[in-house]
């Protein structure tokens, strides 16, 4: 028996591409969650949705544990969550109807009940949770535990007499270190750790430093920690760290949040907090070119165990950049993978296509880009419009007939772009074997290069990719002509 069960709404098993990487990362916005929770001296228990096959498997966890409260906390670290991927909303109806059916309060927060709201309400649910979580939840915690009334909490939007009442928003939390570090022991560790192994990687934990970001890109959406930038401190980071590698022999670890390091000398604090309690790791980020190229940044970076960094060049395209108000440059993007490159980490891309106004131009100067730099790894998405962002006002009478991605591999353009899905989709596919193809051009011809690691998997799918990508070329260029 406990006071509060907490969820959340990814499934892995839901989502075939992410499923197939072997990679997956527990809910570390619930794991938060409940344990501010249990430092209010509430019972807690999580239900962890990540790795199980269906949403009816919560009615035995709830019946055992009969929960006054029932929570989906999403995980708001894991961009898949802002997504909102109709698979999953209909795993977080079928869980809400299930725990309604049992009695339970029902409050859900995440990014898709931030945007449709009137849909979870409308499902069942009591509350829905707006924007960062913690203290709302403590407040309602409370009042329903002790049957009082909740309609003058901060951060919460519930139905009255059949309209939805929004109250005033959370004023956000700054000193994030009063934050007590997330409930790892409420869930199986060691059921993500075979699924990484199986899949021959080294197992690696999620930990956000930061919360929020405070630039305007146009198309990326903030529903859950908004347009701002908070952070941790160095020390709370490194004492996190120093006990998921005693407790759980954990040493690499992704640092999830939307921008690493933004503030001024925080990695190098950072890299002096690992030196001082002699605390060796690997990890890899997310991070802008423009940042990179700040001081020393880089430089703090490998000696800290930066082993990989993935940067939004999203586009090749100087006007594709100006568009998205990204606010880099490309020369940038070149900058920072050559002196990334220089320390021997890994850099990687994520690629956008498919962004208003694109042209053939466009998409060529950004495979151009990829075929020079070589990066690491590319993951190539095309435009996706999220509520509350500029570049969704400007598509939204488009999205009539679709809204939201099935799963992450859809790659749908659900607006009126230059070309169709089927370009755009045929263009992802083409994008990674021109990607393969040079990078087997690259190890065939550094094979008497003894400071290069010969790749010879990659020399051997030399031909395929050859005539794969010229085939996918051709198809590119008729598709371009069908709308």
């Amino acid at each position: 028996m406990c006071d509060v069960v907490l969820s959340n709404s990814y499934y892995y098993r839901f989502d075939a591409k992410q499923w197939a990487n072997q990679q997956p990362f527990p809910p570390l916005g619930t794991l938060y969650a409940a344990a501010y929770l249990r430092s209010k001296n509430y019972k807690v228990k999580v239900f962890d949705t990540n790795l199980i096959n269906s949403p009816q498997d919560i009615a035995a966890f709830l019946k055992a544990n009969t929960p006054k409260l029932f929570v989906i906390y999403d995980d708001g670290f894991n961009y898949l969550t802002k997504m909102c991927l109709t698979v999953m909303r209909e795993a977080a109806f079928d869980k809400i109807k299930i725990a309604k059916q049992l009695g339970c309060f029902i409050a859900i927060s995440s990014s898709d009940a931030t945007d449709h709201a009137e849909k979870y309400l409308n499902a069942g649910a009591d509350v829905i949770i707006k924007g960062e979580g913690e203290l709302t939840l403590g407040e309602l915690t409370t009042a329903v535990i002790k049957n009082s009334d909740f309609s003058t909490i901060d951060g919460l939007i519930y139905k009255k007499n059949s309209e939805i009442i929004t109250n005033k928003p959370r004023v956000v939390l700054r000193d994030l270190d009063v934050l007590p570090m997330p409930a790892w022991d409420l869930i199986s560790l060691d059921s993500y750790k075979k699924i990484w192994e199986a899949g021959g990687n080294p197992f690696t934990l999620n930990i956000a430093t930061t919360r929020g970001c405070p630039f305007k890109c146009n198309w990326c959406a903030k529903p859950i920690y908004g347009n701002r930038y908070n952070s941790h401190s160095p020390e709370y980071i490194t004492k996190h760290l120093k006990y998921l590698n005693e407790t759980f022999d954990v040493s690499r670890f992704w640092m999830c949040d939307d921008i690493f390091g933004l503030k001024p000398n925080w990695v190098q604090e950072f890299n002096g907090q690992l030196q001082k309690v002699d605390l060796k790791i690997k990890y890899f980020i997310q991070s802008r070119v423009d940042l990179l190229l700040k001081e020393d940044t880089i430089e703090a970076l490998s000696k800290s165990g930066l082993e990989e960094v993935w940067v939004g060049a999203e586009s090749g395209s100087q006007a594709v950049l100006d568009a998205m108000d990204k606010d880099t440059k490309v020369s940038q993007i070149y900058e920072a993978t050559r002196l990334l490159k220089e320390k021997n980490i890994r850099v990687a891309f994520f690629i956008q296509f498919g962004y208003l106004n694109e042209t053939s131009a466009d998409i060529e100067l950004t495979i151009k880009m990829i075929r020079e730099l070589l990066p690491d790894n590319i993951g190539v998405s095309v435009s996706y419009p999220l509520p509350g962002t500029k570049f969704y006002d400007k598509v939204k009478d488009d999205l009539k007939l679709k809204a939201n991605w099935t799963d992450s591999d859809d790659l749908a353009m659900m607006f009126k772009g230059s070309f169709n899905s089927n370009y755009y989709r045929k263009l992802q596919r083409y994008v990674h074997k021109i990607y393969r193809r040079s990078q087997g051009v690259f190890y065939l011809k550094s094979v008497t290069n003894s400071n290069i690691k010969t790749n010879w998997r990659l020399i051997g799918l030399l031909p395929y990719y050859a005539i794969a990508s010229f085939v996918d070329q051709l198809q590119l260029k008729k598709l371009q002509h069908h709308d």
